[in-house]
């Protein structure tokens, strides 16, 4: 308890002292815990010392953790690549899904979304890194992908995502971040009023929040290495 409730601090800290830096209120900056691979008893000590939004990459273990946990507070966002047999399991279970990146995958998660629950918060995601085995349109492919998923009555677009490929550079990493930075504010200007812009992890969190990141996505930092 005591070492994930001191990590979890920590990781607080980061984040505040990277928002003062560039004049930004670090309160206007969610942390997801990225709980993917720990067991259900590490989120009930990171809840325990205040934290409420957890980011899970598989739906299977991630099920099993939301049963587990059962009527524990906790926000859900889902935030691996999604094939379309889980889409069902990701409308029904998780409040936000951060790697939307087809329009097929969208309209799935539309149709599952059970009528009794708000709309699903999305954010597509974006390769803004060129890899090529990383999920996610390539820039410029989003406009078309918003436009669809604003038409899909159970889903509400609220941002992008990225998960630029790693590099101790930070003047690279800031490059990265400020092109989805860039991305939503192109979208902005057409009509899409998007609050969300989901990036930034343990190694890089400081550049991402320095380039306008409201969602920091931190596991390593937070639960230790995976084994």
């Amino acid at each position: 308890m005591a070492t994930i409730a001191t990590n979890l601090q920590a990781v607080l800290t980061r984040i505040e002292r990277a928002a003062q830096a560039v004049g930004r209120k670090p309160g206007d900056i969610a942390l997801v815990a990225v709980s993917k691979t720990f067991p259900a008893e590490y989120i009930a000590q990171a809840h325990a010392a205040g934290q409420r939004a957890y980011g899970e990459n598989y739906v299977q273990e991630a099920v099993e953790k939301i049963t587990k946990l059962g009527k524990l507070p906790v926000e859900w966002h889902f935030i691996g690549p999604i094939q379309s047999n889980k889409t069902s399991a990701i409308a029904t279970h998780f409040q936000w899904v951060h790697s939307v990146a087809r329009e097929k995958i969208a309209e799935r998660l539309d149709a599952a979304r059970p009528e009794g629950l708000p709309p699903l918060n999305v954010c597509i995601q974006v390769n803004v890194s060129g890899e090529a085995a990383k999920s996610g349109v390539e820039p410029g492919e989003e406009l078309k992908l918003a436009e669809a998923i604003a038409r899909l009555p159970r889903l509400k677009l609220r941002g992008l995502m990225a998960i630029p490929e790693p590099t101790s550079d930070a003047a690279l990493q800031r490059r990265r971040f400020a092109r989805l930075r860039e991305l939503k504010e192109q979208l902005a200007a057409r009509g899409h009023a998007l609050d969300a812009l989901s990036m930034g992890m343990s190694e890089d969190l400081e550049a991402a929040i320095a380039e306008g990141a409201t969602m920091v996505r931190v596991g390593t930092a937070i639960f230790g290495r995976r084994g």
